[in-house]
Protein backbone atom coordinates (compact mmCIF):
# COMPACT_ATOMS: atom_id res chain seq x y z
CA UNK A 1 0.00 0.00 0.00
CA UNK A 2 1.27 3.46 -0.91
CA UNK A 3 1.76 5.74 2.09
CA UNK A 4 1.31 9.45 1.63
CA UNK A 5 3.37 11.97 3.52
CA UNK A 6 2.00 13.84 6.55
CA UNK A 7 1.75 17.01 4.44
CA UNK A 8 -1.18 15.35 2.63
CA UNK A 9 -3.11 14.88 5.87
CA UNK A 10 -5.18 18.13 5.75
CA UNK A 11 -6.35 17.46 2.19
CA UNK A 12 -7.14 13.82 2.95
CA UNK A 13 -9.03 14.82 6.09
CA UNK A 14 -11.13 17.29 4.08
CA UNK A 15 -11.71 14.71 1.34
CA UNK A 16 -12.86 11.90 3.61
CA UNK A 17 -14.86 14.17 5.91
CA UNK A 18 -16.78 15.64 2.97
CA UNK A 19 -17.21 12.22 1.36
CA UNK A 20 -18.62 10.57 4.48
CA UNK A 21 -20.75 13.50 5.63
CA UNK A 22 -22.27 14.06 2.19
CA UNK A 23 -22.95 10.31 1.91
CA UNK A 24 -24.71 10.21 5.27
CA UNK A 25 -26.63 13.47 4.89
CA UNK A 26 -27.79 12.72 1.34
CA UNK A 27 -29.08 9.31 2.51
CA UNK A 28 -31.04 10.82 5.38
CA UNK A 29 -32.47 13.69 3.33
CA UNK A 30 -33.36 11.42 0.41
CA UNK A 31 -35.06 8.98 2.79
CA UNK A 32 -37.02 11.78 4.51
CA UNK A 33 -38.13 13.31 1.21
CA UNK A 34 -38.95 10.14 -0.75
CA UNK A 35 -39.19 7.24 1.69
CA UNK A 36 -37.98 3.80 0.63
CA UNK A 37 -39.02 4.00 -3.02
CA UNK A 38 -38.02 1.33 -5.53
CA UNK A 39 -35.18 3.39 -7.00
CA UNK A 40 -33.99 4.78 -3.65
CA UNK A 41 -30.37 3.75 -4.16
CA UNK A 42 -30.11 5.39 -7.59
CA UNK A 43 -31.70 8.59 -6.32
CA UNK A 44 -29.49 8.57 -3.23
CA UNK A 45 -26.31 8.14 -5.30
CA UNK A 46 -27.38 10.99 -7.59
CA UNK A 47 -28.03 13.21 -4.57
CA UNK A 48 -24.75 12.11 -2.96
CA UNK A 49 -22.66 12.90 -6.04
CA UNK A 50 -24.16 16.37 -6.24
CA UNK A 51 -23.64 16.91 -2.50
CA UNK A 52 -20.03 15.68 -2.60
CA UNK A 53 -19.11 17.94 -5.53
CA UNK A 54 -20.28 20.88 -3.41
CA UNK A 55 -19.09 19.59 -0.01
CA UNK A 56 -15.42 18.98 -0.85
CA UNK A 57 -14.57 22.50 -2.05
CA UNK A 58 -16.82 23.95 0.66
CA UNK A 59 -14.95 22.16 3.43
CA UNK A 60 -11.64 23.36 2.02
CA UNK A 61 -12.95 26.92 2.46
CA UNK A 62 -14.75 26.42 5.78
CA UNK A 63 -12.24 24.28 7.68
CA UNK A 64 -9.63 27.03 8.21
CA UNK A 65 -12.35 29.36 9.51
CA UNK A 66 -13.65 26.66 11.86
CA UNK A 67 -10.10 26.02 13.12
CA UNK A 68 -9.64 29.71 13.93
CA UNK A 69 -12.97 29.85 15.77
CA UNK A 70 -12.09 26.77 17.83
CA UNK A 71 -8.63 28.14 18.57
CA UNK A 72 -10.12 31.41 19.82
CA UNK A 73 -12.74 29.66 21.93
CA UNK A 74 -10.31 27.18 23.49
CA UNK A 75 -6.99 29.02 23.46
CA UNK A 76 -5.52 26.11 21.52
CA UNK A 77 -2.81 26.81 18.94
CA UNK A 78 -3.89 26.82 15.28
CA UNK A 79 -1.29 24.25 14.22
Amino acid sequence: MVKLTPRHAPLLLAFFTSLLMSLLMSAVITLINLGLVDDFFRRWMTAWLTAFVIAFPAILLVLPVARRIVARLTGAPLG
